[in-house]
């Protein structure tokens, strides 16, 4: 049994499989687990306790799948900070305007620690020896029992292994970008993997590490939505711990991101915070930047552009694969797709089927 991806879809699978006792080699492109949950502290290093350059963001009321989790795995979460006021900026010409705030509902919440705490219980679940970092998967080749698999190692290197079944727990687009199957896939799943956006992919976060948040000081919320730019959102980053700070999604898209470059991107995005909440913004202790429009293991070339919403497809493998190969990354979820639960719900449905179709090889044994 293969895993392809070690984010939250790869790890809940692999997790839930060990939990079943069905036997596994989880393959994970990058030096680190996480995918798109990336946690890390004021230098941008890893870190048990600090800022969200991925998701950061859920809510156990809409979402019960990753709300059990939580809770399954003991973690402390705490309310998304939203006391205050609120700023909305329309015009560059017309100072930003102050309303009062309302109250979230539902609550989103947030886990101290940041989400890579998710990501550190999660693997603490399964055997170290199962999870293979710096291990991309380029090609899939299927045999008459098994499925073979060409690993490129960080180094360069190259093997080869053999599986029964493969949960790919990946993006759609990133799969049919970049690992060939053969054989190849009818041209309906090919064109479905590849018209599914890529959850995040076009975006930016940018974030301003301050010593204490002095916005609440001034009655504000942290929140903030602007027609101006360069952040058309922004939001309080501050942790669980007390460590300071603000963040936004940039509006700008990824080829203007490239261009402009990080240093005038993170001036900008500073302005727009004096702008905001005043002067004391004009001096952050430490600036966070993460385009994963430029992360290859997250952005295919074609989601470069934002182009909405993953949608819910009936089937997502079908042809010659149809057996062998299933998809749980959270893109695929039959609802919550994109988001953390998605992730959750994804691979759950991943594994029941692969529990299924391995007590159906017993029957016919």
């Amino acid at each position: 049994m293969a895993i392809l991806g070690g984010g939250l879809a790869g790890l809940n699978a692999a997790r839930l499989l060990h939990r079943a006792g069905v036997e596994f080699q989880l393959f994970e492109a990058r030096d680190r687990l996480g995918g798109r949950i990336l946690t890390v502290d004021a230098t941008g290093g890893p870190a048990d306790d600090g800022f969200d350059l991925g998701p950061s963001w859920f809510w156990p009321l809409m979402q019960p799948a990753i709300g059990k989790l939580v809770e399954e795995l003991g973690l402390p979460v705490f309310a998304q900070s939203s006391d205050g006021d609120v700023v909305f900026e329309r015009m560059s010409r017309e100072p930003a305007q102050r309303y009062p705030g309302l109250r979230q509902e539902p609550q989103s919440m947030r886990l101290a620690g940041g989400s890579g705490a998710l990501i550190r219980a999660m693997a603490g679940t399964v055997p170290k020896e199962r999870l293979c970092l710096g291990s991309r998967v380029t090609s899939l080749s299927l045999h008459d029992d098994r499925v073979q698999l060409t690993i490129r190692r960080l180094d360069g290197g190259e093997h080869r292994v053999n599986a029964d079944q493969v949960v790919a727990a990946l993006p759609p687009r990133i799969l049919a970008e970049t690992m060939a199957l053969s054989p190849g896939l009818p041209p309906e799943t090919s064109a479905l993997w590849r018209e599914t956006p890529t959850w995040m992919a076009p975006h930016a976060k940018f974030f301003a590490l301050y010593d204490r948040p002095f916005w609440r000081d001034a009655g504000y919320s942290g929140t903030a939505q602007s027609m101006v730019g360069p952040m058309p959102e922004i939001h309080d980053a501050t942790t669980a711990s007390g460590e300071a700070a603000l963040f936004g999604f940039l509006g700008v898209s990824a080829a203007e991101r490239r261009r402009l470059g990080e240093a005038a991107l993170a001036e900008a995005c500073v302005a727009q915070l004096v702008r905001i909440f005043g002067a004391e913004a004009a001096a952050p202790h430490a600036t966070l930047y993460k385009d994963w429009a430029a992360d290859p293991y997250t952005a295919a070339a074609s989601d470069l552009n934002a182009s909405g919403h993953p949608e819910f497809a009936a089937s997502w493998v079908e042809g010659p694969w149809a057996d062998w190969l299933l998809l749980a990354g959270s893109e695929t979820s039959p609802s919550e797709a994109g988001y953390l639960a998605g992730a959750v719900e994804a691979s759950a449905k991943a594994v029941a089927e692969v529990k299924r179709r391995l007590r159906t090889e017993e029957t016919l044994r």
